[in-house]
């Protein structure tokens, strides 16, 4: 999946961090977590709490909570 960057009317640049472009070229960067992935009992979750979004899974594996993770940022964060 590419690589989304929204740009808000009054200049916030808002993305799911990635390295296909150099951020600092758009200025200052802020880096804050957007979700955490963790293991639990039951499998793998990512919680999306700090951007106000809920909680996925269990993930038999973590790459699918990873995937999960990025497409709800890009749905609904984005």
């Amino acid at each position: 999946m590419a690589m989304q960057i929204v740009i808000e009317p009054n200049g916030t640049v808002r993305c799911v961090y990635g390295e296909e472009i150099e951020l600092t070229a758009l200025g200052d960067v802020r880096i804050a977590r957007g979700s955490h992935v963790d293991p639990t009992d039951a499998g793998w979750t990512a919680d999306l709490s700090p951007v106000n979004g809920p909680v996925l899974g269990p993930f038999r594996q973590r790459s699918a909570a990873l995937k999960a993770e990025l497409c709800w940022l890009n749905e609904h964060w984005l």
